[in-house]
């Protein structure tokens, strides 16, 4: 059957989609009409009393049900679309115009018509109305699998992992862009033989790596977004096992922050291998530090920035200000805040905290209450090769230059984004971050209006820079995989995960305290190299990894605190309080600011030999 063709009248005649819905319904409430006489008399009972038979009263009823099917807004729903919902209000509809034209009829005495039709007439309309909607978008979902399936070549055939309401949801959508589901997996053995949307369930999550049972498949999808973090991370070991492609539909984070749909399948991220439990936040403490606060946040446009500016406002700030050096990065923040927000008050400004004098004059102008300050340069390798000058002025500087601005602005509270990676330094970018964190911790004392705080964590998945955006564009080109040593580890956590615990630690920190977040197991790369190659649908031997050793100034292990710092407790599980030993080196920042913009034109050799003045256990080869 030409089903382009049937795609093409359908496009015509929806431009008069509510006239034509009538017309169809007015037509099959008449042969309901003449269906229900059929059925109470008989065919010879009904032929021979066609002298009694009065169109007109017909006429009536199709009018009250197309009377009570436009106040219903029945004309108005897309066919292709028609659910349980829609069914629902049929029903509805039906009922209300079937009792209406029975009241009608009875008190006009019209004794011609039986009572039998009017009682059944109703159910025999629900029908029809109903029966054409479905067989409609049966016909349409067929147009468009041939559609897709002519169109895109070889057919998509998939094995869903989960057959639960998520993997229900999810087949409508897929199976309408042309996807052939060839079962459903699932480890609830009361669900095995049985068929949800039309597909059985034919074996356990396990059988995925049957051969029987994916000799066909090329994809295994993923419809899991509800289970626990261990089942759902063991149906991707499982789905990564199988040779197949793994896809996955969004998480209920992505669902219910409405950055995903159900049916838009994704590549497994880095972020869905990670599989920790979410964080469990006190919504109530954060609201009270933000709501109708004005918040300005440095290198809003960033990685960490821009989550922060997302979180930040889902709790109703009275104005966000965005503090961001590239203009391009700026706009697109800006942009995306304007279309989920449009009720929040932005602030956009280019701005450069290096420059003192543009950030004293931003704060006096917008008075901000909290400021998070995530500006900084973080790529370890380039910050080590005739860069340290910039990264100092930027990381230690900038950090001082923000702070000052944000206490002299009155700012209740300022939180410096910090890293592992000041931990015993072995680079610039780590030494220029431990130095940001003893400035903040120096202003503390000085300034006791503002609660000056950091927060302190490992890598993040998916930031600019990260390992993860590679690997991927290496996987697709077929390799090589380069890792810079087989034994280098890494703490990793999401970028929301990351963003959510710095909130937390805003609205619990106090005055000169470094807040730990627990990056819960480090994770080897080569490991996580592996696994994404896999979940490419390639085996490991297909794409080859190759080591090319440690860059300037990199660890083969991170660490999140020093030999001698310790840890409190909060209440917050994955939340520490760091007790830094480092009362002697904060008595140093003060003069050590003045020698800074010094040293920082003075080359690399100065900024390094400033860097030790106040962390003095910092180790590098420069």
């Amino acid at each position: 059957m030409p089903w382009g063709r049937l795609g093409r009248l359908a496009d015509r005649l929806r431009t008069r989609r509510e006239a034509l819905s009538m017309a169809i319904d007015a037509a099959v409430i008449a042969l309901a009409w003449n269906a229900t006489y059929l059925f109470r008399l008989g065919f010879e009972r009904w032929w021979s009393a066609r002298p009694d038979y009065d169109p007109w009263v017909m006429a009536g009823v199709i009018a009250a049900y197309l009377a009570v099917f436009a106040l219903l807004g029945i004309p108005r729903a897309m066919w292709r679309f028609v659910g349980v919902g829609e069914l629902r209000r049929l029903g509805a509809a039906c009922f209300a115009a079937g009792s209406l034209s029975a009241v009608v009829v009875l008190m006009a005495q019209l004794q011609a018509v039986p009572r039998a039709v009017l009682a059944l007439h109703p159910l025999m309309s629900l029908l029809g109305v109903c029966g054409v909607r479905i067989a409609y978008r049966m016909l349409y979902e067929h147009a468009r699998q041939g559609s897709a399936a002519g169109a895109g070549g070889a057919p998509q055939r998939a094995l869903v992992m989960g057959a639960g309401e998520a993997a229900r949801l999810l087949l409508g959508g897929i199976q309408r862009q042309g996807w052939r589901v060839l079962g459903l997996l699932d480890d609830d053995p009361a669900k095995q033989g049985a068929r949800i949307g039309g597909v059985q369930v034919i074996g356990r999550l396990e059988d995925v790596a049957r051969e029987d049972i994916r000799a066909d498949a090329t994809h295994v999808i993923v419809a899991l977004p509800g289970a626990a973090t261990a089942a759902r991370r063991r149906a991707l070991d499982l789905a990564a096992a199988s040779g197949l492609r793994v896809l996955t539909m969004p998480t209920l984070e992505e669902l219910r922050q409405g950055t995903g749909a159900v049916d838009r399948l994704r590549g497994v991220e880095a972020e869905d291998l990670l599989g920790r439990d979410p964080v469990l936040l006190d919504e109530a403490g954060i609201a009270g530090t933000l709501n109708g606060k004005t918040v300005l946040i440095t290198g809003a446009g960033g990685s960490i920035g821009s989550e922060l500016c997302r979180q930040v406002a889902r709790y109703g700030p009275a104005r966000l200000v965005l503090y961001e050096l590239s203009e391009f990065a700026l706009y697109g923040i800006e942009q995306e805040l304007s279309d989920r927000f449009p009720h929040l008050p932005l602030v956009r400004l280019v701005g450069d905290v290096k420059d003192l004098s543009h950030l004293r004059a931003t704060c006096a102008r917008w008075r901000p209450h909290v400021v998070f300050h995530a500006a900084a340069f973080k790529h370890v390798p380039l910050m080590e090769e005739d860069n340290a000058g910039a990264a100092l002025r930027n990381n230690a500087l900038g950090t001082y230059h923000a702070a000052l601005a944000a206490a002299e602005g009155g700012a209740e509270r300022f939180v410096l984004i910090s890293t592992d990676k000041a931990v015993n330094p072995t680079n610039v970018m780590g030494a220029t971050k431990r130095a940001a964190e003893l400035v903040v911790s120096h202003l503390a004392a000085l300034h006791p209006g503002t609660r000056f705080m950091a927060v302190r964590f490992g890598n993040v998945l998916g930031s600019s820079g990260s390992v993860i955006p590679k690997f991927k564009e290496q996987i697709a080109r077929g390799g090589p995989v380069t890792v810079t040593h087989p034994d280098i580890i890494r703490y990793f956590m999401t970028i929301p995960e990351a963003a959510r615990l710095v909130l937390q630690a805003a609205a619990i920190g106090e005055s000169g305290q470094v807040l730990v977040l627990d990056m819960g197991e480090p994770v080897r790369i080569v490991d996580l190299a592996r696994q994404l190659i896999r979940l490419a649908g390639m085996a490991p031997e297909e794409v080859p990894i190759v080591f090319s050793g440690l860059r300037p100034g990199e660890k083969l292990f991170e660490e999140l605190l020093a030999d001698a710092d310790t840890t409190l407790p909060t209440r917050f599980q994955r939340l520490r309080i760091a007790r830094l030993n480092d009362a002697a080196a904060r008595e140093r920042v003060g003069p050590w600011l003045e020698r800074c913009e010094a040293a920082a034109r003075q080359g690399d050799a100065a900024v390094r030999a400033c860097l030790r003045e106040l962390v003095p256990e910092f180790r590098s080869g420069g």
